[in-house]
């Protein structure tokens, strides 16, 4: 089979599940049948693609469903779908790619399982890859969507699903990053353009936009040898400007709606990032003004830490320092951002000594590699002011 019918396959994925649910299969069962569905299409279709893809996997998948039903004696409730079997013919154009989605993102859900269902039901991988991604066992990786599964088998869309909940877990996707064979930031950006095709929303718009413009500067995160490398020394040449320019576009076409989202402000404080030609032409001051509408929005203490920062380079460091004081000290990535306006404010020892503490903290095999080196670099400086030697000053920034 070749990558073009493997990706039209993933993309019918969700559409053939809703429709099946909607015709009265409960969630597993037709999560089951659809799998089983997919497998006969690698098998047949490399021979002869048929004419309606979608037709084909609903006719194959509802038939398995049905004979599941007939053999499992559990179930002899569903024998009476045998009867309501619809006649043969095009599939209806009920787009039903969105309930999938608000399904696989019930609120009943735990967000690993929300987001493991999702890429399983949606995303068309299977329990292996999502295994590898999460870099836990397949046996573990099949118990928990079995779980996911039988929690919504029953569920009902009485009323419109919540799209902010879909959000945050196409988030959750994209930030799990690159592990296993499965990109799964590239795989959170295919689901969240499907999602962008079925719905009209501003904020699933800005989500699109943000994923777009972090992805862009994917190439200069790391150097050759693997390290991290900070946003204000990465080399921009690496960046994809067509990423760039995309995100950008459907960020302003999102905010000119005037309905504006903590996604669009987030994608809004990324763009500033990506258009600026170097780190020094930065617009730091209108970033804080996008943290301070982030702030208005969300009240997260995560966007006052990086609002912290931003207003250490708007203002200077000791102004950064004033605005992190408040903040607890036990969130994520304070003690980097403290070492950093410290080093920027000249106090050395004390930055040397909270980046050293930052990399203890650190959950990240290579941010904690990053922070080791930046506090070994003041070290090594104040050991050289020691000495006569002369000194320099690096860019210590976390983020």
């Amino acid at each position: 089979m070749t990558q073009t019918d493997e990706a039209l396959l993933r993309s019918l994925t969700p559409s053939v599940l809703g429709i099946l649910v909607r015709r009265g299969a409960d969630f597993a069962a037709a999560e089951d049948a659809l799998q089983d569905a997919l497998v006969e299409a690698l098998r047949v279709w490399p021979a002869e693609l048929p004419r309606d893809a979608k037709g084909w996997l609903v006719t194959v998948a509802w038939r398995k469903f049905l004979d599941a039903s007939r053999a499992d004696t559990a179930r002899r409730r569903r024998e009476d779908l045998v009867d309501e079997q619809p006649a043969p013919g095009p599939v209806t154009g009920v787009d039903d790619t969105l309930r999938v989605y608000f399904l696989c993102a019930h609120p009943s859900l735990t967000p690993s399982s929300a987001v493991a269902l999702t890429l399983r039901a949606v995303g068309g991988l299977t329990t292996r890859q999502i295994a590898q991604a999460y870099l836990v066992p397949e046996a573990t990786m099949a118990q928990r969507i079995s779980r996911a599964k039988r929690t919504v088998s029953d569920v009902r869309f009485d009323q419109p699903g919540d799209v902010a909940t879909v959000l945050r877990v196409l988030y959750l996707v994209f930030n799990e990053g690159y592990s296993g064979d499965v990109d799964l930031a590239a795989e959170a950006i295919r689901l969240t353009r499907q999602l962008a095709a079925a719905i009209d929303h501003p904020e699933v718009a800005g989500l699109l936009a943000l994923m777009l413009l972090h992805h862009a500067r994917r190439a200069g995160r790391t150097a050759p040898d693997g390290s991290l490398v900070p946003l204000a020394e990465q080399d921009r040449g690496r960046w994809d400007r067509t990423l760039i320019a995309e995100g950008i576009d459907i960020l302003q076409a999102a905010l000119a709606r005037d309905r504006l989202g903590e996604f669009q402000a987030q994608a809004a404080v990324a763009a500033l990032h990506a258009d600026a030609p170097t780190a020094a032409e930065t617009d730091w001051v209108q970033i804080v003004e996008w943290y301070d509408e982030l702030l208005r929005l969300t009240d997260s203490p995560v966007v006052r830490l990086n609002r912290a920062v931003a207003v250490g380079e708007a203002d200077g460091p000791r102004a950064g320092l004033a605005a992190l004081a408040p903040l607890d000290a036990s969130l994520p990535r304070h003690t980097a951002a403290e070492a950093y306006l410290h080093e920027r404010d000249g106090d050395l020892p004390t930055a040397a000594r909270l980046y050293a503490e930052a990399a203890r903290k650190a959950t990240n095999l290579a941010e904690r590699d990053y922070l080791t080196r930046q506090a070994a670099r003041l070290n090594m400086i104040m050991g050289g002011r020691g000495s006569g030697h002369g000194s320099g000053h690096g860019s210590g920034s976390p983020r």
